[in-house]
């Protein structure tokens, strides 16, 4: 995802082609300039048909470790427009399973609609099921039941949609993540910026953790950051 400030003479520009609730409170705007969509939220831009790099490389850095897994299970936290499923899907293997949790049922919605182009036919894979839900609810189904979990929710650690999302990022939420996965499993984060206190937290929960600075496509921001943090093997 991506969230960055837009201007209101410059949303003003865009057209606007539905309004979804958030659970919980607030709302999410697709708008429409050209052949470019971007989901808004608050004049924020959550994430932008044409700017998708850093969400394929939370996908693509973390189930590239998986390609020799047999038989692969994903969780992906947040359908937004895609683009990390569809990383994950060229990365996983035909025996994979792909279960993307999405809160807001208008975020389903438009994958289906306005955005069908955009998704292409990921959604049919026979590898994927979506389960329109909390992602927390997800993790908290079962212990070691993910090969990887890869969380693109919100902002990161630094939330701006949902107060609730940051239980997903404080310390219970990441002893939840690691016991839903198997050993040796991983936990794949992205955010919108660096965060050394989240990084030594990840660490605090018994995570070893690598660090990925990913330059921003839009010049003179700051860096997103995806996190790659490891369940230890069992017995350590």
């Amino acid at each position: 995802m991506r969230r960055s400030p837009v201007p209101g003479a410059a949303l003003a520009a865009w057209t606007e082609l539905d309004t979804g609730p958030i659970p919980g409170g607030g709302s999410l705007r697709l708008v429409r300039r050209d052949d470019e969509y971007l989901i808004v939220v608050e004049g924020m831009e959550l994430m932008g048909s044409h700017r998708s790099g850093s969400e394929r490389d939370l996908a693509i850095l973390a189930c590239a470790q998986l390609r020799d897994h047999p038989a692969p299970r994903v969780l992906i936290g947040g359908l937004g427009m895609g683009f990390t499923l569809r990383a994950a899907l060229a990365e996983l293997g035909p025996d994979a399973k792909v279960v993307v949790a999405e809160l807001v049922p208008s975020v389903l919605a438009w994958a289906r609609g306005p955005l069908a182009h955009v998704f292409g036919a990921c959604l049919d894979d026979p590898r994927v099921e979506i389960r329109e839900g909390d992602v927390t609810r997800v993790i908290q189904s079962g212990p070691q039941a993910w090969d990887a979990i890869l969380l693109d929710v919100d902002n990161g650690p630094r939330g701006l949609v949902s107060r609730a999302n940051d239980r997903l990022y404080d310390v219970w939420g990441l002893k939840r993540a690691r016991w839903a996965l198997r050993p040796g499993g991983l936990l794949g984060i992205w955010s919108g910026c660096p965060d050394r206190k989240f990084k030594a937290r990840l660490q605090r929960t018994g995570f070893s953790v690598v660090e990925h600075r990913l330059r921003s496509e839009r010049p003179g921001r700051t860096p997103h950051v995806v996190w790659i943090a490891t369940r230890p093997a069992e017995g350590v």
